[in-house]
Parts: C-alpha cells; sequence; structure tokens
C-alpha cells in the first residue's frame, strides 16, 4: 500500500553535467561520460531505496533531456539542423530537431541503463518514455504533414523499446505525456490511441505521467493564468479510464487541481503528486501524509501510488534529496493512519 516512487528525472550531478537545467551540457566525454552516467544512476538509486520509495527509477541520468534522449537514437531526424518552434501550445520557444524522412529505430535505446538500473536494486522498477503527442509536440515536422500519422509512427518505435524494456526486467513503463494537458481535444481523441500503441503487448505494469509540467518559469507563469481551479484532467481522465494503460497520474500538492477529478479515474492506480517540484522548500512527512488522505477519498488504498508532482530535474541535488525524503517518509506515515 502506497508504494512511493519518482514521477522520472533527478538532478544531474555537477560532475556529469550542468546543473538546474533542462537542458545540460555534458562534464565529461567519451568513456568517461559514459562511467559518469552509471555513477550517478547508481547514486540515485542508492538515495532512492535510502528515501524509502519502494517504486525505483534511473533518473534519467543517462539522458540530456526527457524527449530528445529518446530521438537521438531514431532515424529520420535531423539533429544538424535544428530549428526555434513554440511548443507546449506556444508556452515557450525550443531548438528541436526536424523529421525530415520515414521514422525507424537505429537500435535499443536505453538497454545500458535499464539493465543497469535492474541490476542494482531488487525494489521494483519503473522506467519512463516521452508519450508519442508530446514527442510530436518537440519536433518540427518536415516529412509526415500529419500530427495523427506522425505520432503512430513514434507509437510504433515506442513500443519497440517498451517490450525490450520489458525483456530487461523492467516493472512499469510509463509514458511521459505533458502534452495531454494542453491539446486536451486532441489528447482524449487521438493522444490516447497513439499512447495504447505505445503500450501495445506489454504484460507488465503500464503508466501515463500527465503534469503541468517542470518548476520552470514558464510552466510557473503559464500555471498562475490557468485561474483557480486546473480542470484539464477531465477532457483526458474518461478517456484514460477507458484505456488499457494501467496507472495515470495527476498533479496535487500546490496545484488548482479539484482533487475530485481523481473518481474519473475509477479502476485505474492512480500516481497522486505529493511532492511538489515547482517550489524548494521541503515538505514535511505529515503533508504528505495529509495530501494521500485527502486523495483515500476518491480512490482504494490499494490504488494509490504517492508520488512527486514532476520530474525533479531542474532542482539542486540537496532539495531533490530532501523531497525524496519527505516522500518516503510521509508515505511510511500514511501507512500507520491509513492502514496496514
Amino acid at each position: 500500500m502506497f508504494e512511493a516512487a519518482i514521477a522520472g528525472s533527478l538532478p544531474k550531478p555537477a560532475w556529469l553535467a550542468e546543473t538546474q537545467k533542462l537542458w545540460p551540457k555534458w562534464v565529461p566525454e567519451g568513456d568517461a561520460l559514459l562511467q559518469a552516467k552509471a555513477d550517478a544512476t547508481l547514486l540515485w538509486i542508492k538515495a532512492q531505496e535510502d528515501a524509502g520509495l519502494d517504486v525505483i527509477g534511473d533518473g534519467e541520468q543517462a539522458r540530456q533531456h526527457f524527449v530528445h534522449g529518446f530521438l537521438e537514437a531514431v532515424e529520420g531526424i535531423d539533429f544538424e539542423n535544428k530549428v526555434t518552434m513554440g511548443i507546449r501550445d506556444n508556452r515557450y520557444e525550443a531548438q528541436v530537431p526536424q523529421v525530415v524522412s520515414a521514422l525507424r529505430l537505429k537500435g535499443r535505446v536505453h538497454a545500458f541503463e535499464a539493465k543497469f538500473a535492474r541490476a542494482h536494486t531488487k525494489r521494483k522498477l519503473k522506467f519512463t518514455l516521452p508519450g508519442p503527442m508530446t514527442i510530436v509536440d518537440t519536433v518540427a515536422d518536415r516529412f509526415y504533414g500529419d500530427r495523427v500519422k506522425m505520432a503512430m509512427a513514434f507509437a510504433e518505435l515506442l513500443n519497440q523499446e517498451a517490450l525490450a524494456l520489458q525483456a530487461d526486467g523492467v516493472d512499469i513503463v510509463q509514458f511521459d505525456e505533458p502534452a495531454f494537458n494542453v491539446y486536451m481535444k486532441e489528447a482524449a481523441d487521438w493522444g490516447v490511441k497513439a499512447l495504447e500503441r505505445a503500450a501495445q503487448g506489454l504484460t507488465c505494469k503500464t503508466a501515463v505521467h500527465i503534469c503541468y509540467g517542470y518548476g520552470i518559469q514558464a510552466n510557473i507563469d503559464w500555471k498562475n493564468a490557468l485561474g483557480h481551479e486546473w480542470r484539464q484532467y477531465e477532457d483526458v481522465f474518461p478517456a484514460l479510464a477507458k484505456s488499457k494503460i494501467d496507472q495515470v497520474s495527476l498533479e496535487c500538492f500546490n496545484s488548482h487541481v479539484p482533487m475530485d477529478l481523481i473518481k474519473l479515474l475509477d479502476g485505474k492506480e492512480v500516481m497522486v503528486g505529493v511532492i511538489d517540484v515547482a517550489s524548494p522548500e521541503i515538505e514535511t512527512a505529515e503533508e504528505v501524509a495529509d495530501t494521500i488522505g485527502r486523495a483515500l477519498q476518491f480512490v482504494a488504498k490499494e490504488r494509490l501510488i504517492p508520488c512527486t508532482n514532476c520530474g525533479l530535474a531542474p532542482m539542486s541535488r540537496e532539495v531533490a534529496m530532501a523531497k525524496l525524503k519527505a516522500l518516503g517518509d510521509g508515505a511510511a506515515l500514511a501507512r500507520q493512519r491509513y492502514g496496514l
């Protein structure tokens, strides 16, 4: 009960990459870089276990960016001639690669990270991949001419890697779809279909992470413009409730998401965001347990997974460590309060 987990990313140590950036430059090169990625992954596996988390992730230490870490292994994408494009409905601009021909995988994408993490923890292992809709929103299309067609093409590639990750011993494959909170109608229409294509044939647990974004200024400004209630989940949750995806996340702590929207996910396991990723203030175990308690009005104990609202990548290492401990301690306190 209350198997605590992170959403995905964790800060990269200063000896691996630039700190507190979403697109950090690597510090080492060549073989030294591969070793540094492994060392950082091991560091965060130990930190998660020490914090009492039940589901462990690799912290995305071997990826420069949560979307582009996957795209680097895809043929048909031009990284040499990036273009400036508004993403997330023009919330901010980014330098993005261009899709210039039919897409195919060059080979395995995340075998190194998944096998390394599996070898170094006996706890449940979750591995994250970008969702097809979010990928489509983070590249410039110069070939397909149709967002849905391109999303399905990416979904096929994601599915190939997801099946391989399952074979590597991953217990949960999670697809990150922040675009679901931006293009709500499209998400409910074709976004969920593309997501299911990406998860096709998986027998391990499947999850989709939908958040309001990292704690960067552009996202904070956007949140401040959303009004008293954030009801974006209301559009896509009914479609996800009918899908075959096992777990769905929602951002809860320090957000304006009405908690009762959880009812729209009847039958699903719910990753309840109990850790704020937009503030360096450290949550207390009591605050985490309180958030879990409020969520229990709408989801059964055995289906609630305490989680971070989003990734912790832009935060300082010290703050992230403290927030992991708050998450683990809060889940333990909730077990005492609500029932083992």
